[in-house]
């Protein structure tokens, strides 16, 4: 009994040890934290603002700071015709970088350097290309590069830049949008008004975070819509006023969560302007019994979107009852562009995309 009493004791000096080792490990995990915490707040100290907007500079000073310590950079409203390659290649740890409205005519290849821009702001300038190494921007969540004489964008840009939300074109030369803008998948904003735009591209469907999709205003090049833009599962606005479409593909009928269409100055047929002045909903009912009758035609093929009727991925046979008192709660004429932010995104995937689920065989081959 003595033997147990005693090895007794000893389990419990075991386990008071055991104890304290682990309070002494938390302790240093602690106390390591806190001095990770406390250098990243001195950090956050050092970084500054710098705000040269509006001065009338034809080219910038030599600094006498840091250019590692600026977090956002406002060079807007001068006449800076370019920005040293040196300049933004130091820029570490810039987040934002405004330099609208000045007589830029092409930007520093050193700006692939920014990894951590969220906010890009070239707007007002005469770029007529952006360059290649923005696609190392991977953090870039804002891209505006609205009135510039753009032509064309990187080919690849929507295969870097996948934390971008917001895309403003708008008021350029750009003649189509590179087939990668479909792989931009946290894209919620894209904004391509004003240009002389022929198409869109195909596989529109892989944006499934795209809320506001205008392209209004290419007048006489845009003439038509790919069917995939139905496929939009989180489209809320969409414009496409002032352009030559004639016809409005059938797929817009299934996006449910659609609450502004603009479709005014185009020459349609199909939905006829008897249809379209009525209201969203007997737009989207049209489009919808539309797509359900080409699908019961038996001498006519049967199209990709038929299919999903078919197997009931979508409601597309809407009933008259219900439109009463949904006219009221559903906007449809959109006499001015507005941004939607801050809408839930869906749990959807590009690769299980429907176009993808019924296409032929050889789509997975080429």
């Amino acid at each position: 009994m003595k033997k147990m009493k005693i090895g007794g004791g000893g389990d419990e000096d075991e386990e008071e040890e055991e104890e304290d080792g682990r309070q002494h490990l938390q302790m240093r995990v602690d106390a390591k934290k806190t001095a990770a915490e406390r250098r990243r707040s001195i950090e956050e100290e050092r970084l500054e603002i710098i705000d040269l907007s509006g001065m009338s500079l034809d080219s910038l000073p030599n600094p006498s700071l840091n250019l590692a310590t600026i977090c956002k950079l406002d060079l807007s409203n001068n006449n800076l015709q370019n920005i040293p390659e040196s300049l933004t290649a130091r820029l570490l740890n810039v987040v934002v970088f405004d330099v609208h409205s000045n007589q830029l005519k092409s930007l520093p290849n050193s700006i692939g350097c920014l990894s951590k821009l969220k906010v890009l702001n070239v707007s007002g300038n005469l770029l007529e290309s952006l360059p290649k190494s923005i696609d190392n921007c991977r953090s870039l969540e804002e891209l505006n590069a609205n009135f510039n004489k753009l032509r064309v964008l990187p080919e690849s840009i929507g295969f870097e830049l996948l934390n971008l939300k917001k895309l403003s074109i708008n008021s350029n030369k750009l003649v189509f949008l590179p087939q990668s803008t479909t792989h931009l998948t946290s894209l919620r904003i894209l904004d391509a008004r004003l240009n002389c735009l022929r198409s869109l591209p195909e596989d529109l469907e892989n944006l499934i975070n795209l809320e506001v999709l205008n392209v209004s205003q290419n007048f006489q090049y845009l003439d038509n819509l790919p069917y995939s833009v139905g496929l939009l599962l989180s489209l809320v606005e969409l414009d496409v006023s002032y352009n030559k479409i004639t016809v409005l593909p059938d797929s817009i009928g299934c996006l449910k969560k659609l609450q502004k269409l603009c479709v005014e100055g185009n020459p349609l047929v199909s939905p006829p302007m008897e249809v379209v002045e009525q209201s969203l909903h007997a737009v989207k009912e049209y489009l919808s019994e539309k797509m359900n009758a080409e699908h019961k035609t038996p001498s006519k093929k049967k199209s990709w979107v038929g299919k999903l009727v078919k197997y009931g991925t979508f409601n597309a046979h809407m009933r008259s009852n219900n439109i009463s008192n949904r006219e009221e709660s559903e906007g449809f004429i959109m006499p001015e562009y507005r941004s939607i932010d801050g809408l839930a995104s869906p749990r959807y995937m590009g690769m299980f995309s429907p176009r993808r689920l019924f296409s032929p065989r050889n789509y997975f081959t080429r």
